[in-house]
């Protein structure tokens, strides 16, 4: 897929915006505006499922700062809203995920990946516990017992407000990511992986790759060509499978 630096950016950023910005305006009316009484709980579902996919999201959106592909023709841009979304997101510190970012790159699926478990690599919740003590820090901690406090004591946002449409959303995001994006692309199975990368890719057609995490879970194309764009994978994908099939036939 060609595509110039400055519509990449354009594109990027455009999505990143609208992305963000649905997240926060849901995010403001569920805190702020809706009363949870009568009907309107009919819209904690609807709401929390919204909020935990935008939440996965804006990750993705920081994940292609961390590559230089959200923004490629205005990288410092770039680098900043993704820091910014890190630390919405959890209080995440920039430099600190993008280096354990690179290192997974540099050593995916060994022991000095950060985001593997050497120990558990087919089972889900060892790995997972271990994926948050690794990333889900005191500066982490700070800050969402930072924001719920404020919005309770200081802004009058009722409790459960703040945890079925703020609090669960978020951790629900967390499990989201960690499925689609990390555990099924790199768990040990039966057959082994393809190539040194040590990557699967999810067979989901387009609209089931983007609600489950965000076409992240086209990880084999993403470890082939780390600097495509979250949106540009789909594309990749497709060439991946030609380039496949004509290799077969040869």
């Amino acid at each position: 897929m060609q595509i110039s630096r400055t519509s990449q950016s354009i594109i990027g950023l455009l999505l990143a915006a609208a992305i963000f910005g649905l997240w926060l305006a849901i995010h403001i009316w569920a805190m702020f505006g809706l009363r949870l009484e009568g009907t309107a709980w009919l819209w904690v579902a609807p709401i929390f499922a919204v909020q935990c996919w935008l939440s996965v999201g804006m990750f993705i959106v920081a994940h292609d700062g961390m590559h230089g592909s959200l923004s490629p023709k205005w990288p410092r841009l770039g680098a900043a809203i993704g820091a910014i979304l890190l630390f919405l997101y959890a209080g995440f510190a920039w430099k600190k995920m993008r280096d354990a970012h690179f290192a997974h790159h540099r050593h995916v699926g060994g022991a000095d990946d950060p985001d593997f478990n050497a120990d558990n690599p087919r089972d889900f919740w060892p790995w997972y516990t271990l994926f948050l003590k690794r990333y889900f820090g005191w500066m982490s901690v700070a800050w969402v017992w930072s924001v719920v406090l404020a919005y309770y004591f200081i802004l009058g946002v009722p409790p459960e407000n703040i945890a079925l449409l703020y609090g669960f959303p978020a951790i629900a995001s967390s499990l989201q990511l960690f499925y689609f994006g990390t555990y099924r692309p790199h768990r040990h199975e039966n057959t082994p992986f393809a190539d040194r990368h040590n990557a699967r890719t999810n067979d989901y057609g387009v609209l089931a790759s983007l609600f489950s995490c965000f076409h992240f879970g086209y990880h084999h194309e993403h470890h082939l060509s780390p600097g495509l764009p979250w949106w540009a994978l789909p594309a990749r994908h497709r060439q991946f499978i030609a380039e496949n099939l004509t290799e077969q036939r040869a």
